[in-house]
């Protein structure tokens, strides 16, 4: 049916989206590619969007209260290319962020190296490099 599914956006809803924009800028290098007066930020990182919506504008209000300790969104996977750990590291670390011990992970290419990394607002990226191995390896 389908010949290609990639990641096209994701929307997080902010209790600070200032801090929110701001954390995907640095980190990912996310430039601000639209603001509309509804209450959205959407970022571009590479070849998808990070759309944030603070959670008390008038969209942000139709998805209820605001985020809270629980999370309503487990994390979203990035496949990041190179997938160079000592280079990727350096940059949380300049960025202020600590990411997951690098783990073999399944994804949608097979087994391959991530990193999980917290945002501002508590959700969780993963940084996923290439597969290393398929599911029968």
């Amino acid at each position: 049916m389908f010949e290609h599914v990639h990641l096209d956006h994701v929307v997080l809803r902010a209790r600070d989206a200032a801090a929110l924009v701001a954390h995907y800028r640095r980190l990912l290098g996310a430039t601000v590619e639209r603001e509309l007066d509804i209450g959205l930020v959407q970022l571009r990182a590479g070849d998808i969007l990070i759309d944030i919506v603070p959670a008390d504008s008038e969209l942000g209000r139709r998805g209820g209260p605001p985020p809270g300790p629980g999370r309503n969104l487990d994390h979203f996977c990035l496949r990041v290319d190179p997938f160079d750990e000592t280079a990727i590291r350096a940059h949380l670390a300049a960025c202020g962020v600590e990411g997951s011990p690098t783990t073999e992970v399944y994804g949608a290419e097979g087994f391959g190296p991530s990193i999980y990394v917290p945002d501002a607002e508590g959700n969780v990226m993963e940084l996923k490099g290439p597969a290393v191995r398929g599911l029968d390896d």
